[in-house]
């Protein structure tokens, strides 16, 4: 049996006390949104919309509505593009590196209309090596790294999201 020692058991509380109180989170835990209810709006033929929901279904403090006027803010994802660039080539003029960038461009509403968060870009890249003779492994690692940086995108829109600050209404 393993016998810890005070002072060892003391590091222990501390270093656990530390991360708590740095408000250290596990970066698949669900994010609290500002909004009691939120609608969803996605490009068509995308799956960023689908993704998007499913988090917010997650989240401890927000459900999500079926239509934006039963909502108290809509999520509009205006645009998800996936790009490809040639990021360097061989002395013999093939293609070593791709860039592989993903842009996503939303805004929030609120049930009036009126933007709470204004139109906001969320780009991200990754490298991908390239090898001619590996054709079919390389499109299969581009369509994981593509899936990667749309969860990635999603949990940044969530996290920015839970950072809104709604003014103290006005008693009437």
């Amino acid at each position: 049996m393993v016998k810890i020692h005070k002072q060892q058991f003391l590091i222990l509380i501390v270093v656990i006390l530390l991360l708590t109180a740095c408000g250290f989170k596990l970066r698949g835990q669900a994010a609290a949104l500002p909004f009691k209810t939120i609608y969803v709006t996605a490009p068509e033929g995308h799956t960023i919309g689908i993704e998007m929901e499913r988090m917010i279904k997650a989240t401890p403090t927000t459900r999500l509505s079926q239509s934006a006027a039963e909502a108290e803010a809509t999520l509009d994802i205006i645009s998800a593009i996936n790009e490809r660039a040639i990021l360097s080539l061989s002395g013999g003029g093939r293609v070593r590196d791709f860039n592989l960038i993903y842009r996503v461009n939303y805004r929030v509403l609120d049930n009036k209309g009126i933007e709470i968060v204004p139109n906001t870009e969320i780009s991200l890249t990754r490298v991908l090596p390239f090898l001619d003779a590996q054709i079919l492994a390389k499109e299969a690692e581009e369509r994981i790294l593509l899936k990667d940086m749309q969860s990635d995108a999603i949990q940044q829109i969530l996290w920015r999201l839970s950072t809104i600050k709604f003014p103290a209404e006005s008693t009437q």
